[in-house]
């Protein structure tokens, strides 16, 4: 059976357009992986191609409503659901996307705390780390669970509040970090990373930003307020999504607030670059040194061929 293939990278890379093309040349079909693309009505901010612009179907997009909770382990089980189905129809599934941790649920051999995200249970904690800041919550997880305390920096308050989060679950974040370091493949898969010269890669985020807020993303995020998507704690914190909230609340001019989006899609990018050099079955695609049709090539001949 021919390995699942998976193109990912940094933000504005362009593994978008070589997943589709790919799918093209196969006949098959593109499996979204990011964590921002599943929500329904977030479209202009997460570069999800329009319906009517596919060539390709696009899967794993639109799953869930902004208000409700999503979290890898979920992924987990939708994305498999894609794989035996395409497989099942002769196809070789194709996974798209910057968010690592999605691609290694659905790829790896990875397990994950039964519990649900509880949204009640979030904004609790949530509150608590402000009323404590960061090292008051980060000494609550230390009473609780040492050893992730002590693998959590205090300024890392998201990931602080989850092990907190896993501590109800009877859950160690430490066990999970642990066992996530292990890459054990549930199905075979070849996991490509496109790669390019930094200075333009930044280039081309600025441009996208650029780009999409010429396609209304301002008016999508009013949008989303307007829906009553203010209190979704997770979906409103995507980059574009959070510092247009904040110039609509009068916190900054909308011209900060364009330049701390491409700032932060900046960082995101090297994180993501980061998290690809982290695994070192990786196998990296230069697009400084070598054009879309022969990046299709070597995929088809690394693929196919072994």
């Amino acid at each position: 059976m021919t390995p699942i293939v998976a193109i990912t990278g940094p933000t504005a890379v362009g593994k978008s357009s070589l997943a589709d093309m790919l799918a093209m040349r196969w006949g098959s079909e593109v499996l979204s992986a990011d964590a921002m693309q599943v929500y329904r009505g977030m479209d202009i901010g997460t570069a999800k191609t329009p319906v009517d612009e596919r060539p390709v179907p696009l899967r794993l997009v639109d799953l869930v409503d902004v208000f409700q909770p999503y979290s890898a382990a979920q992924f987990q089980v939708d994305a498999r659901g894609e794989v035996e189905r395409l497989r099942s129809e002769g196809k070789t599934p194709i996974f798209c996307g910057g968010t690592g941790l999605y691609l290694r649920a659905a790829l790896d051999d990875m397990h994950f705390p039964k519990g649900e995200v509880d949204d009640e249970r979030r904004e609790r904690y949530n509150k608590l780390a402000e009323e404590l800041g960061p090292l008051g919550i980060h000494a609550m997880l230390e009473k609780r669970d040492p050893r992730s305390a002590e693998i959590i920096h205090p300024n890392n308050v998201k990931r602080v509040v989850r092990a907190l989060e896993m501590c109800d679950e009877g859950v160690s974040y430490a066990d999970q970090a642990a066992g996530f370091s292990q890459h054990n493949p549930f199905y075979e898969h070849v996991t490509f990373a496109l790669a390019m010269d930094r200075a333009r890669l930044y280039e081309r985020i600025d441009r996208r930003v650029d780009v999409m807020m010429g396609e209304g993303l301002l008016e999508e995020v009013k949008g989303l307020l307007d829906y009553g998507a203010r209190d979704a704690l997770t979906s409103m914190q995507a980059i574009g999504y959070k510092e247009l909230i904040s110039y609509l609340d009068g916190e900054c001019t909308l011209s900060d607030a364009v330049d701390l989006i491409k700032q932060r899609s900046r960082r995101y990018a090297k994180r993501q670059i980061s998290w690809c050099k982290r695994d070192d079955r990786t196998r990296w695609i230069d697009l400084d040194r070598m054009g879309v049709e022969d990046a299709l090539d070597l995929i088809e001949r690394e693929v196919l061929e072994g």
